[in-house]
């Protein structure tokens, strides 16, 4: 909550002077510390004041509201492209002057080429004048080399500031949006789009800036460059040109139809990542239903349809890849063949200025100005969707409640209607009214779905009304249903931003009864809770959610079922000690299903459906003899027993230790005088369990990993014919041109001679130069695109297998590893670093080798040419080694530094959007906006980093190359005696490729180690150690379990080997048919014992059902044979009838009697499509209580032997906990149920009670038999919930044992007859 921004080094590019900034030389301390040891995050420097998010968003969403008004008047749709636009295009304008110099030299150079060729031509070594001059332009040629690498990084530089720029200011609005996002707009949009536009579709903006400039740039250098080869060659140019300006509509084309397959494919992805999602939040129950075919299948379908996509839109690429590489051969080809054959004489100086001008406009017609064009419309595209979401309907403005006198503040509601959702007919409120004073406190009860949540709702502006009148005076403070709890310290979250103020935080503690709790914490209250409030158990996490509300000290509380989650005796302090003390001063709404508290309500309000059925005071009520009395008559026959009734809520806890099992046992609370909580038991399991750190591989990606890399992709000979086609292809590629030198030399030989004889010209042989000359261009044209489509195919499938080792390798990884990584760790493995693998990686490979290929050409051709330049090759060649290794040290740490501080941005947005009722209730979104920024900016430090690190190592590696320019050039004219001049073209019009290059060809290399290092992290994911086989060679009989009988016999059970035992020694067993009833405080192991059964993790010992020992069957054998109902209901993303029988082995009708039984069946019929409906998200359509139900219907159609369930009545109603009690005794008659509990009622009519505590049995008898023993642990809970149930708890085990008692006796009558009668 508090997030300790760190004291940032001050940014030293403010104060540098000017070549420090030309040169980057500022970045020059970090390079030095970051070669002797890791980066922090304290290393970085502080975010240049106008690259803050705060200030940028803040810039943004001011044209933007403009535009919005503006459009409002015009009747039109506003438009966010037009808002950029206005914000952005004078600074974005001025940067253009650079790009603008750098052109104009690009065409320069090519005239000075020549200028040193023509030298060689005509070379007369006495002429001092001429040499002088072929000098000073080989000076002018090395100089402008120079120039251009500085001007080159500097444009890159700002352009990318430019992109980093809009991009954050539009994260901070699309952020600010999402705060204020209503109900409706929610049915429009997900969490995981959300998501998408901020790490996916803003990252356009970083693309778009870099090529928007070569819009203009490009038409304009090729009209230049026409001028000028108009002049070198004449008209024949016009044909080479033809070719470049056919190529761009197709290259346009190819990014349209690239552009368009994306589109489709990241719908794709959209929908693999959100089944992900589904199926990490569900492993356990996924685990325990045996349901991981299903799922992998679900996965995999969606998978094969996204790489089909994704290998056309690889083709695609390849071919764009191909062409680009040989575009320049077609081109100098054809305008070659046309200049031959227009009767023209080759020379030297002309054909290699030629080459070169065409090698300076290529990279601006065939590349960057297509980008420039498929980004535009990439990022239009992304606009548009953005500029949806930012139109989306907002909540309307809170009214911040003025400041009230005590005495006044109220809540009063008339004839209110609202909908969720205007597409169902019943609205979800309707014609409720009633007036809510100070001191005054109304309780809402109604059965499962009736509105009770919809209520608040409406109070807290969440749900917007259709009609009717909602009136708030004061400030609202909620706690919702189910717990929301932030990344932080326990602190945190309860200050929730307040300032702390040691007494009051002591009272609220105490009233919460957390104190007990912050006491065993290690850590106390600064003790640090994951995502989620992973590592609190579901009563912690209520009552820190509630006392985050009471601290807040507003005017009027809405308390939505706080009690459901704790155990009666904390129940009870909370209601008496929280409600009715601390807050009982205020106006407070409370929701709950616990009807004991109801006499103590000034007034009650029963929903059903959506509609008000009473409104009164109890005794009003029970007079009225409403169906109020209905769902208090259960309880009357009860009315002690049910004071425990403490259902418990829907808390989504991945924590298996800490299974929600009651509130740290009610005894903490009261630390009752009956013993202490730790008497002889060990310490609590409550420990906090640590997130373990995501591992950060140091170093560098070894070479066995490129082999496995590759190996994935495909077989060894399919490699070898890889790498041939490789070679081959550039060996053409160098060889054309070599041939045309040749070619060149050889005519200028002709001249000579027929000008020395004056004899009878010869001729050369045209047609044995020309056909050669196209048999080498086709030649690397066909290699060309056979190279690039053999390796895009070879790295895609690779990135297909690793996917799906990967994806295996997470269902058969045992339970354990997801309860210490955090979803968000291992979706990242599934969404970023696959599409690193998909889209990314196999471009930045084929791009690489090309490069380097090409680099190998440049140098090979230079050394034959004046082997000389080999010397000064070799110290060149040292110095580039060193700077890429000081380099990578750093930019690697950059690197992660840059990923690390990117996910606090994600995180934080998807923990608000869980949150936002609750932030919004407590008025925080301004404070949650500062610490999104805080995050911003933490990311920008590291992005501005990496923008300028590696911009520093650009410049030194052109440096490097222009030095080799200039040995070219000069050591051409000073060793240059007898060179020929189509030689020395060749080799200076091939160093001069070499500034780009070069460069690029290295940072496509040290992208490809940090690529590899997604390659490393999903290999690490796809070898996780795996449970136990699914299937094995032992298969029990077909009808197994049929007598359903559980044996444990000295079981040990630890989640992980590194981890304390959490059942020690445990010996017991259940036998056929019975109904034995689980308990024990917090941490007694009670969710470990099922987990040993299911085997979630291997217990040590014996545990076998109807004889077979459970370890020696296969997994999905021995879980699909026993049914749990699980303490969290967890619903999939999908269909109802996938939810139901992901199998498809049931008929419509068996799933409709299911319903029927859980008494669901109305519900699913009002769905639009019944049975085919697709639930939202994890079913938020329905409320906790219907997700339960759903969850029994799943167990009732498995129609298994074994019952496992572990208290599921949470959140639900007294009448629909009676129907689940009485499904369960119906259906379940035959079966063997455990019930994990944690109100003794549910199970006090059970055949026997199995005692845990600290994974020891300490009791195992029918109920009765333990109330006799006062001394026994039982008796003491029985009595720790109050006399009156006490009593009734008593009474009811009597019951049940007095007829058991009855039934064994007749048997036993008959028995001794039967012996009588056959002795007879």
């Amino acid at each position: 909550m508090d997030p300790l921004w760190k004291k940032a080094k001050d940014n030293p590019s403010a104060s540098a002077n000017l070549l420090s900034k030309i040169f980057f030389c500022w970045l020059n301390p970090l390079f030095s510390i970051g070669y002797k040891r890791k980066l922090e995050e304290d290393d970085m420097y502080k975010v240049l004041p106008e690259d803050a998010s705060d200030k940028l968003g803040e810039e943004l969403q001011w044209y933007w509201n403009r535009e919005v008004q503006q459009a409002e008047k015009d009747l039109c749709p506003p438009r966010l492209a037009k808002v950029l636009v206005q914000c952005y295009w004078r600074s974005y304008a001025l940067i253009g002057i650079y790009i603008f110099i750098e052109e104009v030299i690009k065409v320069i150079q090519p005239l000075l080429l020549g200028k040193i060729i023509e030298y060689f031509e005509s070379s007369d070594p006495t002429n001092t004048a001429a040499v002088y001059e072929a000098y000073s332009y080989a000076g002018g040629f090395s100089l402008l080399t120079v120039v251009l690498a500085v001007l080159h990084h500097l444009y890159f530089y700002h352009v990318q500031r430019a992109g980093m720029k809009i991009r954050v200011a539009m994260c901070h609005m699309i952020y600010q949006k999402a705060l204020c996002l209503n109900s409706k707009a929610f049915a429009k949009t997900t969490t995981g789009q959300i998501v998408n536009l901020l790490s996916n579709d803003v990252n356009k903006f970083d693309e778009v800036t870099l090529y928007l400039h070569f819009l203009w740039i490009g038409p304009l250098q090729a009209a230049i460059v026409i001028f000028l080869l108009m002049y070198a060659i004449g008209p024949s140019c016009l044909a080479g040109m033809a070719i470049f300006f056919i190529l761009m509509p197709v290259q346009t084309m190819f990014g349209q139809l690239f552009s368009s397959l994306r589109a489709e494919t990241a719908v794709l992805t959209d929908d693999r990542i959100r089944t992900m999602n589904d199926v990490i939040s569900g492993i356990r129950v996924i685990k325990m239903y045996g349901w991981e075919k299903p799922f992998a299948a679900l996965v995999d379908e969606v998978r094969r349809m996204e790489i089909s996509k994704i290998m056309k839109s690889s083709f695609l690429r390849g071919l764009n890849m191909a062409s680009f590489f040989v575009a320049n051969k077609i081109i100098v080809f054809i305008t070659v063949c046309v200049y031959v054959l227009t009767g023209n004489q080759l020379s030297a100086s002309r054909v290699f200025m030629a080459v070169s001008l065409y090698g300076a406009v290529r990279l601006t017609i065939t590349l960057f100005f297509p980008f420039a064009i498929e980004k535009i419309s990439e990022s239009l595209i992304s606009i548009r969707r953005i500029q949806n979401f930012l139109l989306l309907d907002e909540v309307a403005p809170q009214h911040l409640g003025l400041p009230v006198a005590e005495k006044d503040c109220m809540v009063k509601i008339q004839d209110l209607i609202c909908y969720w959702d205007k597409m169902l007919e019943a609205p979800t409120l309707q014609n409720v009214s009633f007036t809510v004073r100070p001191e005054q406190l109304l309780v809402v009860i109604g059965p499962v779905g009736a509105g009770k949540s919809s209520l608040l709702s409406a109070i807290l502006g969440e749900l917007s009304q259709e009609s009717g009148v909602v009136k708030v005076k004061g400030q609202l403070t909620y706690a919702s249903q189910l717990p929301w709890i932030l990344p932080g310290t326990i602190r945190s979250n309860i200050l929730f931003g307040k300032e702390l103020n040691p007494q009051k935080y002591d009272r609220v503690l105490r009233a919460c009864a957390l104190k007990r709790d912050m006491d065993l914490l290690q850590g106390g209250d600064l003790a640090i809770v994951g995502d989620k409030g992973a590592n609190l158990s579901g009563g912690q996490k209520a009552r820190v959610s509630l006392a985050r509300a009471v601290y807040q000290d507003a005017d009027i509380y809405l308390l939505d079922d706080p009690l459901s989650a704790v155990d009666a005796e904390v129940g009870r302090h909370l209601f008496e000690e929280c409600i009715c003390g601390l807050l009982r001063k205020k106006p407070r709404i409370l929701v709950t299903h616990q009807i004991q508290y109801l006499k103590a309500a000034d007034q009650i309000v029963v929903l059903k459906q959506g509609q008000m059925m009473a409104r009164g005071t109890y005794s009003e009520l029970q007079s009225s003899g409403l169906d109020f009395t209905t769902l208090l008559k259960e309880e009357e026959g009860q009315e002690g027993e049910r004071q425990g009734a403490t259902p418990f809520p829907g808390t989504v806890s991945h924590f298996p230790h800490t299974h929600s099992d009651n509130a740290m046992s009610s005894m903490s609370s009261l630390s009752s005088s009956l013993y202490s909580l730790t008497d002889g038991a060990e310490p609590l399991t409550m420990a906090v369990q640590p997130m373990e750190e995501e591992s950060r591989s140091v170093g560098n990606v070894g070479l066995r990993l490129y082999v496995k890399y590759f190996k994935a992709g495909a077989n060894f000979l399919v490699l070898l014919v890889l790498i041939l086609l490789n070679a081959l292809a550039h060996i053409t590629f160098v060889l054309q041109d070599w041939w045309l030198a040749c070619w060149a030399s050889e005519q200028k030989h002709i001249n000579v001679t027929e000008h020395l004889n004056g004899s009878f010209p010869r001729q050369l042989d045209l047609d044995l130069y020309l056909g050669v000359y196209a048999g080498l261009t086709a030649s690397s044209v066909v290699f060309g695109f056979l190279r690039s489509l053999v390796f895009f195919n070879v790295l895609v499938s690779s990135a297909q297998t690793l996917h799906n080792s990967m994806f295996d390798a997470i269902l058969r990884t045992p339970v354990h590893f997801f309860n210490i990584n955090p979803i968000g760790r291992i979706l990242n493995r599934f969404s970023k670093d696959i599409g690193y693998l998909d889209s990314l990686l196999p471009w930045t490979f084929v791009d690489f080798i090309q490069v380097f290929l090409q680099v190998i050409g440049v140098i090979a051709v230079a050394a034959v040419i004046i082997p000389w330049i080999l010397i000064p090759v070799a110290p060149l060649l040292a110095v580039f080694l060193f700077l890429r290794c000081y380099f990578l040290q750093t930019s690697r740490d950059i690197k992660r530094l840059e990923s690390t501080t990117r996910s606090p941005v994600f995180s934080h947005l998807s923990s608000s959007l869980q949150g936002l009722s609750t932030i919004r209730a407590f008025k925080v979104q301004q404070r949650f906006q500062q610490m999104f920024d805080g995050y911003q900016d933490l990311h920008s430090e590291a992005w501005f980093l990496f923008l300028t690190t590696s911009r520093w190592f650009a410049v030194r590696l052109d440096g490097i190359c222009s030095i080799f320019v200039t040995i070219t050039a000069f050591g051409c004219l000073y060793l240059g005696d007898g060179l020929e001049p189509g030689a020395v073209g060749l080799a200076l019009s091939y160093s001069m490729t070499l500034t780009g290059m070069f460069q690029w060809g290295v940072r496509q290399s040290a992208e490809i180690e940090n690529m590899m290092t997604s390659v490393e992290r999903v290999v690490e994911y796809a070898e996780l150690e795996s449970e136990a086989p699914w299937e094995t060679d032992k298969q029990p009989p077909h009808d197994w379990p049929e007598a359903g009988s559980i044996t444990f016999d000295r079981v040990n059970f630890s989640y992980s080997a590194s981890e304390r035992l959490v059942l020690k020694n445990l010996t017991v067993g259940f036998t056929s048919r019975e109904k034995v009833g689980i308990v024990g405080r917090t941490g007694a192991g009670k969710s470990s014992l099922i987990s040993a059964l299911f085997r979630l993790a291997e217990p040590e010992g014996r545990i076998t059902i109807d004889g077979f020992l459970t370890s020696e069957i296969g997994l999905h054998t021995l879980r699909q044979k026993m049914s749990i109902i699980p303490q969290d209901p967890v619903l999939f993303t999908g269909t109802m009838r996938k939810n139901l029988d992901p199998f498809r082995q049931h008929t419509d009708e068996d799933l409709w009697n299911a319903l029927q039984e859980v008494q669901m069946k109305a519900v699913v019929e009002d769905l639009p499509n019944k049975l085919e409906t697709m639930l939202t998200e994890s079913g938020s359509n329905f409320s906790v209580g219907q997700r339960q139900l759903v969850c029994l219907a799943r167990a009732i159609l498995r129609k298994n032997h074994i019952l496992i369930i572990d208290e599921a009545t949470a959140n639900v109603d007294p009448r629909t906990d009676s129907l689940i009690q009485k499904t369960i005794r119906d259906k379940f008659q035959e079966c063997t149920v455990l019930t994990i509990a944690h109100r003794l009622n549910t199970i006090i009519d059970s055949d026997r009670i199995l005692v845990l505590d600290a994974g020891r049995i300490q009791e195992y008898d029918e109920p009765y038999v333990l109330l006799q023993n006062q001394e026994g642990l039982f008796y003491q809970m029985v009595q720790q919930t109050g006399r009156a149930e006490a009593t009734s708890l008593l009474y009811a085990a009597k019951q049940v044992y007095m007829n058991k008692k009855r039934v064994t006796d007749m048997h036993c009558a008959k028995d001794i007859c039967a012996v009588f009668e056959t002795s007879l």
